[in-house]
Parts: structure tokens; C-alpha cells; sequence
């Protein structure tokens, strides 16, 4: 299935599902997923992808729950997942990212979720899907798109790295404060996360997002770290850039922990 474009579309999907290496995961809420599913997909709490560890709750959880939550998916080598959800792609996205954070590249992501498969009128299925699990072995890869607190301070000293926040404006300017510091990492470029969606074309990447982000200056001449409070909204940030092509990492702390170190220089 090497030919799955990173972003698909509701149409391009359906007709996969009848190959086995096709694995869609869900990770809308349990309700939404109980009242109607794509036909043959898993449901994934959120949960399972996150520390949950205060106060930086989003980071990366360790090696050994992320095999559980793999192995409990049937993941293989050969497997390809598909991920979606019901808000937007934030939490399909942390999928995604934790996927190439062990460095799996088979997957995509279904363009709007649920709401755009909903409204193609394409099947869904209330029954409730189970697969064998795998048993594969799970490990960071050397080259996972993530850094930091230490390593964003380092690079910010050296200029050679971009923060894009994907906050709210109000949380960016300190307004409002979810952390013992409130404000944003020295230089960052504020776009919340739901300006890269269409509302109009039931959530999907916008069309121009391109355009979007380099006229705020996001524009890959230099490496991109994505952040919110907890990798979260950042999650969805991360995939549109990786599907432009910017060379984007994330910055899984967030400002969850960056605004509740002592040290760490804040803007605002």
C-alpha cells in the first residue's frame, strides 16, 4: 500500500477497506464512535497516546505502554493506518505523529474525519471491531520529529529554529494563563491550529493553507517546532506541515511544561 497518499479523501478511502493491510483508527469520542463508525475501524481513546503525567501531561508515554497500545491495534511492519476523528484532526494527528516518532511511515490521514465521511453518505457500521493483536517491538527512532525543552533553548540561542504556536491568541499573549507563566516562547508565530481548517468543506485542510502560513511567516527556511498546551491542537499543526512538506518536529512539553519551568525565557 505504498501508493496511499498521506492525505486522503473520504472517496479514496472507501475503496481500500477491503485490504487487510488497511487499518483505520478512530479516536473520536467513545459515544460518537459507538453511534457509527467506518466500517471495520478501531476505536482508540486519546488517552492511550498521552504521559498523563502532570504538569506536562502530553508527553510521549513510555516505550513500554506504547507497545501495549500498538500491539492491541494489530500493528505490523506491513500495516497501514488510517486515522481519524470527529474534531478536526488534532487527535488523529497525535496518531500520526507518535506513529513516525517510532518510525512507521505507512499512514495517512483522512481528510476531515468523520464529518467529511458522514457527509459523502459513505457506510458506517455500529459493530464492534476487534483484530488479533501483533507482536511488535516498539522504539523511539533517532530521527523522531520531537525536541525538547533543553534542545529548543539550545537552538533558540543558535536562530536556527521557527516555534509555531498553535495556541489561542489569548493564551499566546498571556491573557489568558493555563501555566505558573502565562505569554509564549521568545519569538514564537501565533496561528491557532483551527485556522488551518475549512469550515465550509466539513473541516478538511484548507486549500491555500500553504499560502496561509508563509504570509505569517511559517514558511520551512528554517526548521519548524510546533507546540500548544499539551501536543494536542500542535499534533494537527505538526501533520499540515509535514504535508506541505516543511520541515516541522514538535514540541511535545508544550506550554504546559515550558510555562512551569522556572528558567525558560517567556514573551508576552
Amino acid at each position: 500500500m505504498s501508493d496511499v497518499p498521506l492525505i486522503l479523501e473520504p472517496e479514496q478511502l472507501a475503496p481500500l477497506l477491503e485490504h487487510e493491510e488497511i487499518r483505520v483508527v478512530d479516536l473520536s469520542s467513545p459515544q460518537n464512535y459507538l453511534a457509527g463508525h467506518i466500517p471495520g475501524a478501531l476505536g482508540l481513546p486519546f488517552q492511550a497516546l498521552m504521559a498523563g503525567t502532570p504538569p506536562a501531561a502530553g508527553k510521549l508515554p513510555s516505550v513500554e505502554r506504547l507497545t501495549e497500545v500498538f500491539r492491541a491495534l494489530g500493528l505490523t511492519p506491513e500495516t497501514h493506518i488510517v486515522a481519524c476523528d470527529d474534531e478536526g484532526g488534532g487527535w488523529a494527528g497525535r496518531l500520526l505523529w507518535t506513529l513516525e516518532v517510532i518510525g512507521h511511515k505507512k499512514y495517512s490521514y483522512l481528510n476531515g474525519g468523520m464529518h467529511a465521511w458522514k457527509n459523502a453518505g459513505l457506510p458506517l457500521s455500529t459493530e464492534n471491531v476487534t483484530v488479533p493483536p501483533s507482536d511488535i517491538e516498539i522504539q523511539i527512532s533517532d530521527d523522531a520529529p520531537m525536541l525538547d525543552a533543553d534542545q529548543i533553548q539550545q537552538r533558540l540561542n543558535q536562530g536556527d529554529l521557527q516555534i509555531w504556536d498553535a495556541r489561542s491568541p489569548s493564551e499566546y499573549s498571556g491573557e489568558r494563563v493555563l501555566a505558573m507563566k502565562g505569554g509564549h516562547i521568545p519569538g514564537a508565530i501565533n496561528c491557532d491550529w483551527t485556522q488551518l481548517m475549512d469550515p465550509q468543506r466539513d473541516l478538511r485542510i484548507r486549500t491555500d493553507a500553504k499560502e496561509f502560513l508563509a504570509a505569517l511567516g511559517i514558511d520551512g527556511e528554517k526548521e519548524i517546532a510546533t507546540h500548544c498546551q499539551s501536543h494536542h491542537r500542535s499534533a494537527f499543526t505538526w501533520l499540515v506541515g509535514k504535508s506541505l512538506g516543511l520541515p516541522i518536529v514538535a514540541y511535545p512539553g508544550s506550554w504546559s511544561e515550558w510555562g512551569n519551568l522556572p528558567d525558560t525565557p517567556v514573551e508576552n
